[in-house]
């Protein structure tokens, strides 16, 4: 019998592309990859990688196996999900991802109405972008995230994930109070002429969907400071070096010196929440339920 340790050690290096990064994602030593690769091979009778310059390549027979591995670990998945959906009690852990401002905003009144609520649940949180939190879901190392999403800007979705559109936040523009534009009950992008930008690093998903969105309004942007905070590309406008696009889930605190402006047409970003779909268990119901009443709560409050 295939042992599971050993079909996880060729699933990771088909994934990874390596030894040493599915070392690193199983949280083991290259030499133990290697061991449990070695024992397979014994297993099947049939090779399963070869050396290619200093990395390694799957066989013929190591890519149908590691094909059929994650089939075998997502049903062991499923079958232990259900299986934790006979018992009413939520326990056990739920890691918990999302982007930086659902996480700042959402996710610590989220972990307190759980602790709360389901005493045995414990609870561990991450953030990160979606980029990053897509894999990790697929991977199993985050049951249930919150990552950003723009309609205007579709993304292709894993096979193996569940995604719940859970919230839609508005974006406003922020300019300097002093900005001709700054006491405007609604402002059109094409009006910002005179201003650079101030958004997240080149690639990052909220820095592509902002170049995407200005050049669609009619806008070259000019981007000289690129930070990878909402809360700190508020400085730069306060002090009339720029202008940014802002979630009002990431309105922490704005500064005095800053106006934020409301977009003909409106924009808006797309909160999901997302999971395998073998990940149904208990806990992950109960994070479900919690981040969805947090989110109606904000939607039903005064400027959201």
């Amino acid at each position: 019998m295939l042992g599971l340790d050993r079909l996880r050690a060729l699933c990771a290096v088909a994934d990874h592309g390596s030894i040493a990064a599915a070392a690193r994602d199983l949280h083991v030593t290259p030499s133990g990859v290697s061991q449990q690769l070695a024992k397979l091979e014994r297993e099947v009778g049939a090779p399963l990688l070869v050396q290619v310059g200093r990395g390694v390549q799957l066989t013929q027979a190591g890519r149908l196996l590691a094909h059929r591995g994650e089939e075998i670990l997502s049903l062991l998945a499923q079958a232990q999900s259900e299986v934790a959906s006979l018992d009413r009690d939520v326990s056990g852990e739920l890691v918990l991802s999302a982007v930086v401002s659902a996480g700042r905003v959402v996710v610590p009144e989220a972990i307190a109405q759980l602790r709360q609520l389901h005493p045995a649940l414990s609870v561990t949180f991450v953030a990160d972008d979606t980029d990053d939190i897509v894999p990790a879901v697929v991977r199993r190392d985050v049951d249930l995230a919150l990552v950003e999403g723009f309609s205007t800007m579709p993304r292709q979705l894993p096979d193996e994930v569940v995604y719940t559109r859970i919230h839609d936040d508005v974006v406003d523009v922020a300019l300097p109070a002093n900005h001709p534009l700054a006491h405007h009950d609604i402002v059109e992008l094409a009006q910002v002429t005179d201003l650079p930008w101030t958004t997240w690093r080149t690639g990052e998903v909220f820095h592509t969907w902002l170049m995407h969105t200005l050049r669609g309004r009619g806008v070259q942007p000019q981007i000289k400071y690129e930070v990878p905070e909402f809360a700190a590309q508020l400085e730069f406008v306060a002090r009339g070096l720029a202008a940014a696009l802002v979630p009002r889930l990431a309105r922490v605190w704005v500064p005095g010196d800053v106006a934020l402006v409301p977009v003909h047409p409106r924009l808006q970003r797309e909160i999901y929440a997302v999971r395998r779909k073998d990940n149904d268990r208990p806990s992950v119901r109960a994070g479900m339920e919690v981040l969805r009443g947090i989110f109606e709560a904000i939607a039903a409050s005064p400027g959201s």
